[in-house]
């Protein structure tokens, strides 16, 4: 077995946890991709009127049932999502909050857009009340993308720095390399690092109107959040519980080429600064975006992969097309995917892609443990 070369300072991932269509906390998620699971669901009126009465939802889960009456009046969805995956992540051990937290603990959240439904909402009421300063103020924080990164902050006192980073479906990456680059630079000990998106009757009706003609099989709307603790390697800490060692991201824009170009490019450079083969591959987290997107993204992995033989964890067709959040996911599963078969995985790469529409692509490489 080929043994990771990890190098003190190097970022690793410490923890993880998810607020996932499967359930709430690590081990629902666990659960549910090792049994490869399926998660659509018919809606009912509580998730509103959308195209096609369908999706992905995380079951059961209302605000203020998981989180108290206390502080939750006007939060919404995505806010409830994320801040519920950082306390399953801070509860999940002593140390994941000994040091995830405090003042040198940073936080790293990738959107879309924050919550399109409270968006929508607000401006509604401003143009059908009587008046249109006739709206809730305190639904007014819901409307800013940064809203679910505060609110998690406040709840959790996380001191260090704060950043919410729009992104689409490679958001999660973004959020990813901005956590590394804070830790490289000295700005924070440690990083919450995810990604969160809602279902709402808003989102749903947002990508009915913005998707292919003829749907092109694309799967249902998915939702929640993954967070991941990434911090230094610290080879004299022997309590840290290193489950994978962050080698490289890369992110692109299509430019001319196209989607499929623009990824092979970056897997490319990412084998080449990680200095690995792709038959050091064990596992690939695709996020399976719909339409000539996701054609192309399969396209790139096979060309660069070329013969190299390893498992396909894509999610798209558990829990659904989760948006902004499926690179957290796709990450969450190939740890998964590490700690059920370890022979198989140990000292081998985990490998995320992600495309999106917007004409952005890119690519993770996870040593995993």
């Amino acid at each position: 077995m080929t043994t990771l070369t990890t190098g003190a300072g190097r970022p690793v991932i410490t923890a993880w946890s998810a607020v996932s269509p499967y359930g709430i906390g690590r081990a629902a998620f666990a659960e549910g991709l090792r049994e490869r699971r399926g998660t659509v669901t018919g809606l009912g009126p509580e998730h509103g009127t959308t195209p096609d009465g369908t999706g992905h939802v995380v079951p059961g889960f209302a605000v203020r049932e998981v989180l108290g009456k206390k502080g939750t009046r006007s939060m919404d969805r995505v806010t409830g999502l994320a801040v519920t995956a950082v306390g399953a992540l801070l509860d999940d051990g002593p140390r994941n909050r000994a040091v995830g937290t405090g003042e040198g603990a940073a936080f790293a959240l990738g959107t879309t857009t924050g919550s399109a439904q409270s968006m929508m909402d607000f401006t509604r009421d401003s143009l059908t009340g009587e008046q249109p300063f006739f709206v809730d103020p305190a639904r007014f924080p819901n409307t800013v993308m940064n809203c679910a990164a505060g609110q998690s902050a406040i709840w959790y006192q996380l001191k260090g720095p704060n950043a919410t980073i729009a992104g689409g479906r490679t958001a999660g990456l973004h959020a990813l390399n901005y956590s590394r680059r804070l830790l490289g630079s000295g700005r924070a000990r440690t990083v919450l690092c995810g990604a969160a998106e809602e279902f709402s009757p808003a989102r749903a009706w947002l990508e009915h109107h913005s998707g292919e003609p003829g749907g092109d099989g694309a799967p249902a709307l998915g939702e929640g959040c993954a967070m991941l603790l990434v911090e230094p390697y610290a080879p004299e800490d022997r309590d840290q519980p290193v489950l994978a060692e962050l080698l490289a991201v890369e992110l692109r824009v299509v430019l001319d080429g196209g989607t499929g170009p623009a990824l092979a490019a970056a897997l490319r450079a990412a084998l080449d600064r990680a200095g690995v083969e792709p038959g050091r591959v064990a596992a690939v987290a695709r996020s399976g975006a719909p339409g000539r997107e996701g054609r192309s993204e399969a396209d790139a992995v096979r060309e660069v992969l070329g013969t190299a033989e390893y498992a396909d964890l894509t999610l798209t067709g558990l829990i659904g097309d989760t948006g902004a959040a499926a690179a957290a996911f796709q990450a969450t599963a190939l740890l998964s995917y590490a700690a059920d078969r370890p022979a198989e995985a140990a000292g081998r790469i985990g490998v995320i892609t992600s495309v999106d529409r917007t004409g952005t692509v890119g690519c993770a490489l996870l040593g995993l443990r």
